[in-house]
């Protein structure tokens, strides 16, 4: 396993950058065409010829060709001034996050990490090599800063697969210089087209080398197709799909404990259980029962990690919030101590599991019941009619365990049962928004509605966690000869909070009641939750 702290600590950087084709007559005089740009955009003063680099590149992926499927490339560059291990991940379209390491013979275990979600135990060979000439302009300012980088690369291509293919062009690349102005790239692009210069259709060099090196026992990357939805199985498949995609591609984010990634991982593996528990009749539960189990164990360690920042965000606030007056004590170190120290045990925990074989396993696992899903019967019938079924069944579910909690007192059992319904509430969203393509308003209603419930119940639930964390730390403190009486008034105030919640809960759920009897009293013709 790659040290976790080498992978969070590798930095990235953000690139920004059109490629273009320059046709059989080769590149246009640069300097004279981009003096255009100076008219354009005021901050350019000059283009800079920064002279040609020899750059020689061998390409990485599986034999399958995994990483260029999803738009990445992994590269070991000798040559030029950033030589060694380049990884790059796709954000958009013509932006990607460029992460380096220095060079070795092998690929680095760090990026060898963030890649294998993708590669799991595949093997990464060179596939791919690419010999640059490249010739540099800049974009600079008055003062001789960089705005954007004007480069043209004459490439050949050379398959190191099979019998090999080969294939050479001339391209040019426009990429932004750091936290530059994207309007330039559009003066660059109106100047380039004017000279008759064309966008590249491939994505990368990568991309184009694999299709023009292809070769009848390597015939190069295919791409992927899903046949448009027209069953209930169809629909449900294509949500399925979308989630254990957004999995596998959230894997590098957070190893890297990017904001966010952590709570984006955890909901794709709560929309994928949610929905094979909510359309069992569309796929055998005797096939889905063990993922959804393994999906409840990788989001019960993604909810260490997350759970902890929710926490440490709310009482953070908090004590922010309080008068000076009422803060005794090393109440933010002691805040910022139980911090580190649950967030680093959580991490470690977390990138452990996604490095284990159990871990590979689940995603082969996902792979396989797309590729030759389990269907029922229900299946084939129409999206509308069995989708909706199983929708309403949710919903009679949540109102059920929403009554429950609101018939009981204030105090520990309602907490449980209201915990219980905002689980629900989440199930409830995501089946309705996996039936947003089979459905339209109705569904797309039904999620606005489960989320503004599930929203006021996770604040809820939040204030139980944050009470229970703060009578722990008034613990510490006291044990330690500190004043516990910050903890207490905190704990005075979220008490205050969770029965305002509570007692806003009967008009919300009330305003749903409503909504959905006016959606079933709608157009005729239309399905109804």
């Amino acid at each position: 396993m790659a040290d976790m702290k080498v992978v969070a600590d590798m930095k990235a950087k953000r690139e920004i950058e059109r490629k273009y084709e320059t046709g059989d007559g080769g590149p246009p005089d640069l300097t004279g065409v981009l003096t255009g740009v100076l008219t354009g955009v005021g901050p350019v003063a000059a283009v800079v010829d920064r002279g040609a680099a020899e750059l020689d590149a061998v390409y990485y992926d599986t034999p399958d060709e995994r990483l260029t499927a999803d738009g990445l490339t992994l590269r070991r560059r000798t040559g030029g001034h950033d030589a060694g291990w380049h990884l790059k991940l796709p954000v958009t379209t013509g932006v990607r996050d460029e992460i380096h390491a220095p060079l070795s013979d092998t690929v680095p275990p760090a990026l060898a990490a963030l890649v294998r979600s993708r590669v799991r135990d595949g093997e990464l060979l060179p596939l791919v090599r690419l010999r640059t000439r490249r010739g540099t302009r800049h974009l600079v300012d008055a003062d001789g800063t960089p705005l954007a980088e004007v480069a043209v690369d004459a490439v050949r291509a050379e398959r190191l697969t099979g019998h090999g293919g080969a294939a050479q062009w001339t391209e040019i690349e426009v990429e932004l210089a750091d936290d530059g102005d994207p309007a330039l790239l559009d003066a660059v692009d109106a100047c380039l087209r004017e000279a008759g210069v064309r966008p590249s259709r491939a994505p990368s060099k990568l991309a184009r080398a694999l299709t023009e090196t292809a070769t009848p026992d390597h015939p190069g990357p295919a791409p992927a197709r899903h046949k448009a939805p027209k069953t209930a199985g169809d629909h449900v498949l294509a949500y399925l799909r979308a989630q254990r995609d957004a999995l596998v591609a959230l894997d590098p984010a957070v190893r890297r404990d990017e904001y966010d990634s952590v709570h984006r991982m955890r909901v794709a593996t709560r929309r994928l259980r949610s929905a094979l528990r909510t359309y069992r009749t569309v796929l055998d539960r005797t096939a889905t029962d063990p993922l959804r189990a393994e999906l409840k164990r990788l989001a019960t360690e993604l909810g260490r990690d997350r759970d902890q920042e929710v926490l440490t965000e709310r009482l953070t606030a908090a004590l922010d919030d309080l008068p000076y007056t009422l803060v005794t004590g090393p109440v933010r170190t002691r805040l910022r101590t139980w911090s580190g120290t649950a967030h680093g045990d959580a991490r470690r925990r977390l990138v452990a599991d996604l490095d284990s074989d159990r871990h590979l396993a689940l995603l082969d696992a996902l792979d396989a019941l797309l590729a030759d899903p389990p269907l029922r019967p229900a299946a084939a019938g129409k999206p509308a009619k069995v989708i909706a079924k199983a929708v309403r069944k949710d919903l009679a579910a949540l109102s059920a365990l929403l009554q429950h909690a609101l018939d009981q007192p204030p105090g520990h059992d309602r907490d449980l049962a209201l915990h219980e319904a905002r689980k629900r509430a989440k199930a409830t969203r995501y089946a309705a928004e996996a039936a947003v393509p089979a459905l339209g308003d109705p569904a797309s209603g039904l999620v606005k509605a489960a989320k503004s419930l599930q929203s006021l119940l996770g604040d809820h639930q939040d204030s139980v966690m944050a009470r229970r964390t703060l009578r722990e730390l008034a613990g510490q403190a006291h044990a330690a000869g500190e004043s516990a009486f910050t903890y207490g008034v905190l704990h005075g105030r979220e008490e205050q909070r969770a029965a305002e919640l509570e007692a806003r809960l009967p008009d919300i759920w009330r305003a749903i009641r409503k909504a959905r009897k006016q959606a079933r009293k709608g157009k005729k013709g239309r399905t109804a939750l």
